[in-house]
């Protein structure tokens, strides 16, 4: 346990930081694992709301330093990438 003033405040400070990034983290996966169902149940339509809705989110997140922003960019890609290819899959069926 730290004897310092500064350190007890750092402490309390980190703990509230992880606490926000813990809550943002999980809200992205609930936001991602949302779009992966309606790409999974061909709902198009709600997986392109789920697809806006995730890359502003990832984007917030890399902006505020929750995440890094090529991870942001690179999940974003993914998700667009799997998008395109589930739609041209349902439309050439």
């Amino acid at each position: 346990m730290a004897n310092i003033k500064s350190a007890k405040k750092r402490i309390k400070v980190i703990s509230r930081k992880t606490a926000v990034n813990r809550r943002v983290k999980s809200h992205l996966k609930e936001i991602i694992k949302s779009f992966d169902k309606a790409i999974l149940d061909n709902d198009y339509a709600l997986a392109e709301e789920n697809l806006k809705l995730a890359e502003k989110k990832l984007m917030q997140a890399a902006a505020k330093g929750t995440i890094h922003k090529n991870t942001a960019s690179r999940k974003v890609s993914r998700m667009h990438k799997r998008f395109n290819s589930a739609k041209a899959e349902a439309k050439a069926e």
